[in-house]
């Protein structure tokens, strides 16, 4: 058999009332009154085909019945809408080519098994419809993502994972083995390396794993995340917050145009993403710690956001919100102070809304020398591991301005998921490194 169609087209309706040839994996299966109904996926989604015993050769029925879960198959058939077939559509098989039976004990079935079990056997879980249909937004959102920064005149580069300096806190560091050096870690951010190559690239991108130690076991933390993260030379923190609101409504609605039967599947309605519109609104950090404090939620003024903020501030929105300026003493040393207001700092975090947490962070950066010599010193950081950030500033410093943005995070709140877990293929945690 040759010229094989994707079952994702013939669900969208491309092949009704045509003959195709599927093959692929054998999701599930039942029989009834000399009638086979055989799920089969393929790398774009799951489909219904029927034999029916009175419609085909003896020989080809009885070639897949009794076929073990995730076998392989060849199946060619007529495609009919039907609304009781898993999305509407069935193949009505006549002819079955190769055949591939797999071993009778797949440990995956059609029983309940608990979440420890499923991640024992994530190498295998991967197969589930759900989990597919994420990894095609995961796709999807990441192309999406690189669109609009080709769109807009932004270069793609790329940084060390091997790191000599902290950039978000040292007590979340990786600490690794690098040959015979000590004081060697896993990268959490770019944002050094960013900031040297602004100069010679301007408005620049990253989509890249980090990697934090925090040892958080929240439905929103992983250990290794991929981090989406921006920089851009004589840019504010208004305009960079304006980059963010462009890009996360632009991924929104591509993944709504491009992905609807696979967003409502795994839960997410379209069209909540359709209402996504920039600019989103924003509040500044004193009226966020109001706000909370008259919803019964106890935070003090200099204190930074967690799940515990942020999850019941964000459903007093509709869209994503905007905090801003946050105190010096929570943000890392290479945040500006706010000039007219020197205890906060010209920085930002995006709130995902129903009870979503962080999904951006960022701020305008320190260009002057002697001030970031001192926030240096202020932090209790030693110089000498930042001397190369520091000889940015002495030749050609501009003002400039950056984010980061949490993939997993913004996948999970797009998707309306509950877990971060759900949104990558093989997730690191504070718990987990297997499979």
């Amino acid at each position: 058999m040759s010229g094989f169609v994707d079952v994702a087209d013939v669900l969208a309706g491309e092949h009704d009332g045509k003959r195709v040839k599927v093959r692929g994996w054998l999701y599930n299966r039942r029989s009834s009154g000399g009638i086979q109904f055989l799920e089969v996926r393929d790398g774009s989604g799951v489909v219904q085909c029927t034999l029916n015993r009175r419609n085909i050769e003896e020989g080809a029925y009885t070639s897949v019945e009794g076929l073990p879960l995730e076998s392989t198959v060849e199946l060619e058939g007529v495609v009919n809408l039907d609304d009781r077939a898993p999305g509407g559509h069935e193949i009505s098989v006549d002819r079955v080519g190769e055949v591939s039976a797999a071993l009778p004990d797949y440990p995956i079935t059609k029983q309940r098994h608990g979440i420890e079990f499923l991640m024992d056997n994530r190498h295998l879980y991967v197969r589930n419809p759900k989990v597919q249909a994420m990894m095609r937004i995961r796709a999807s959102f990441l192309r999406a993502a690189r669109s609009w920064f080709e769109e807009n005149g932004w270069t793609e580069t790329h940084s060390p994972s091997f790191m000599t300096a902290s950039v978000e806190g040292g007590s979340t560091l990786f600490s690794v083995e690098y040959f015979d050096r000590e004081g060697v870690y896993l990268s959490q951010s770019w944002q050094l390396y960013a900031e040297a190559m602004i100069a010679t690239l301007g408005k620049i991108y990253t989509i890249a794993p980090s990697f934090r130690a925090e040892k958080s076991r929240t439905r929103q933390h992983l250990s290794e995340y991929w981090h989406m993260e921006v920089e851009e030379p004589w840019q504010d923190l208004h305009g960079i917050m304006g980059v963010g609101d462009e890009l996360v409504c632009h991924i929104a609605h591509a993944l709504a145009e491009e992905m609807p039967r696979e967003l409502k599947f795994v839960g997410r309605d379209p069209e909540d993403l359709l209402k996504l519109e920039p600019p989103f609104p924003k509040i500044s950090y004193d009226e966020a710690v109001e706000m909370l404090n008259e919803q019964g939620v106890e935070m003090l003024w200099g204190d930074d956001f967690g799940r515990t903020q942020e999850e019941p501030l964000s459903l007093n929105f509709e869209q994503p919100v905007w905090v801003v300026g946050f105190p010096t003493g929570i943000k890392p040393f290479y945040h500006l102070p706010n000039p007219e207001k020197p205890d906060v700092t010209m920085s930002a975090d995006l709130i995902a809304p129903e009870g979503y947490n962080e999904i951006i962070g960022g701020g305008q950066r320190v260009h002057d020398y002697d001030q970031l010599l001192q926030r240096i010193h202020d932090d209790n950081l030693d110089p000498a591991n930042y001397s190369w950030y520091l000889d940015l500033r002495k030749w050609g410093s501009v003002p400039h301005s950056g984010f980061g943005l949490g993939v997993e995070r913004v996948i999970m709140w797009m998707t309306k998921q509950d877990h971060i877990r759900d949104t990558i293929p093989f997730p690191r945690d504070v718990r987990r490194v297997f499979p």
